[in-house]
């Protein structure tokens, strides 16, 4: 049988730990750290490499975990870490974080929105965009903006799962696809 896709195996994951964050005060808050803060432990390589180890145990791996994140992980954070090890999901961290971010954003109203562009974006123009996107998606937005010149001109936005390409370089890359 096929492996499942990160992402799907991420959700439920994810959704049970939403649910736990929303029976707390500041579980949100909580959780999110706490995943944030275990997702870029276990994308660092040699954490990984030790974790990929065929000769350590599931107890070894979420022990070496839960003693990296010290009280950076409550009671219930090391339960989910003992059953992500149970299951031998821990490489999935990273994707449960992110789509945990997204459920969180969803619950808030909230949206991170990048847009990398091929200048400097003034505050104006910020606002501009940021107040055109709170007004079309309904909800807070939260914008920051990056520089990449090689664009040439215009910008990419990257809203969750969207991305809208606007430079020239995308248009540019649209036209030579449609010319071969």
């Amino acid at each position: 049988m096929a492996e499942s896709e990160p992402t799907t195996i991420a959700r439920p994951y994810a959704r049970a730990a939403f649910a736990s964050a929303l029976e707390k005060k500041s579980g949100l808050q909580k959780w999110s750290k706490m995943l944030s803060v275990l997702g870029s432990l276990v994308s660092e390589k040699v954490v990984m490499d030790k974790l990929d180890d065929p000769r350590i145990s599931s107890e070894d791996a979420s022990g070496l975990l839960k003693k990296l994140l010290g009280r950076d992980i409550n009671e219930e954070g090391r339960n989910f870490i003992n059953v992500l090890a149970e299951y031998g999901r821990l490489d999935v961290i990273p994707n449960i974080a992110y789509q945990y971010e997204l459920l969180k954003a969803d619950h808030e109203k909230t949206i991170n929105v990048e847009v990398i562009s091929a200048y400097k974006i003034t505050k104006s123009e910020e606002k501009q965009l940021s107040d055109a996107l709170h007004a079309r998606l309904q909800r807070e937005v939260s914008l920051t903006t990056k520089v990449d010149e090689a664009l040439l001109g215009g910008a990419v936005i990257k809203a969750e799962d969207t991305v809208i390409d606007g430079s020239i370089l995308g248009k540019l890359r649209k036209l030579s696809q449609v010319l071969q």
